[in-house]
């Protein structure tokens, strides 16, 4: 099986509402699709999400990055040759991750299609069920208390509370949702860097005296600000969860030696693709260091991926926040993973078992 062509198409899927953190509001899952195709007639299915405030991707440099350094390198070459191949990807250019995500998926995709098995069997095997959070969004009180019900309606049971605009908010928003709840589900929170390190320290103490027990608190300050984190890991009960913080496995590790993240953030999206996502997840799971699998405003494509390695390191992920097809108006895959509210369940389809996406716009030149 060699690679012959790699075709790039635009995907548009509308949110069932808004999302808004800290940093952004997004009303749609807007992404580019990778098609890796070969001399034997099998695809390998890929995706990337633009999001320029975190990865520092557009649409434009994904496309240009994989039609000028990617794709090239990738031409004529075995899929089994996996390694190399992954290692061609991340060798290619600098930084661009999500474009690099989107190549790896699709070859990984290839790769274990070439062996006749699922994903997550060939990277060490797993029960193939997940259960994930949702996000609510930061809004106004009364609309995060009503999506908080909403979503122990569907049968969620855990609630990652987007905050980080105006500190005194957000801690009325924590309560009422806290009040709201009532024990029925557990409540992560993500500043997505909207706070200072004392600010952290300051909403963290006044929630944890009110007996609010928070599962954590994700990325309270600047991604460059690790001596922050550092500062807020020795002065709080609540865990420390690092995410733009934490893009790859050089970082992982001086969080580690740094005392300054009780929990990881992986995404495929940060990390560049499968293999370094791999590596940051085996590091994690010697020093002892609980992960979260994530994902960006992603379609079914990309978030399979990352269920399908959650799966498979569950030793080192037992934290799940794949919710962007939830989100989602609608599915545009057809495949062997259902993604249904809070459960997602991996069929046995060779692959990442995607047999179509629809709606995509494929781009020429």
């Amino acid at each position: 099986m060699k690679i012959t062509a790699i075709d790039l198409g635009m995907l548009r899927v509308p949110l069932k509402t808004p999302f808004r953190t800290a940093l952004r509001t997004v009303d749609a899952a807007e992404s580019v699709v990778v098609v890796i195709r070969t001399d034997s007639g099998h695809t390998g299915h890929g995706e990337a999400a633009a999001t320029a405030v975190i990865t520092g991707d557009t649409h434009g440099s994904i496309i240009a990055a994989i039609r000028q350094h990617l794709a090239p390198c990738l031409i004529d070459q075995p899929v089994a040759d996996l390694n190399r191949l992954c290692a061609m990807v991340q060798g290619a250019m600098e930084r661009n991750t999500s474009a690099k995500a989107a190549v790896e998926i699709a070859l990984y995709d290839l790769w274990a299609q070439l062996h006749g098995a699922p994903l997550y069997q060939l990277l060490g095997g797993g029960t193939p069920r997940l259960r994930t959070d949702i996000t609510i969004s930061v809004d106004t009180v009364d609309t995060m208390v009503a999506q908080s019900l909403a979503a122990l309606d569907r049968g969620y049971t855990a609630l990652k509370i987007k905050v980080g605009k105006d500190i005194r908010e957000d801690i009325a928003r924590v309560r009422a949702i806290d009040r709201a709840v009532a024990g029925r589900a557990t409540l992560r929170l993500d500043a997505n860097q909207g706070w200072t390190a004392k600010q952290a320290v300051q909403a963290m103490h006044r929630l944890e005296a009110d007996g609010i027990a928070l599962e954590l608190l994700e990325q309270p300050v600047k991604a460059a600000d690790v001596a922050g984190l550092a500062y807020i890991c020795g002065r709080i009960a609540t865990p420390v969860l690092a995410d733009e913080s934490a893009f790859g496995p050089r970082q992982a590790m001086e969080l580690i030696q740094r005392r300054a993240a009780d929990i990881f953030n992986i995404k495929l999206m940060k990390t560049g693709g499968l293999s370094n996502a791999l590596r940051m997840a085996d590091i994690a799971a010697v020093h002892g260091v609980p992960c979260m699998i994530g994902c960006m405003i992603e379609t079914s494509i990309s978030v399979a991926a990352a269920a399908h390695l959650a799966v498979a390191r569950a030793d080192a992920i037992g934290l799940v926040d794949l919710d962007g097809p939830a989100l989602c108006a609608f599915d545009p895959v057809s495949g062997t993973t259902r993604f249904d509210d809070a459960v997602i369940e991996i069929g046995t389809g060779p692959g990442l078992g995607i047999a179509q996406v629809h709606g995509v716009q494929w781009l020429h030149g």
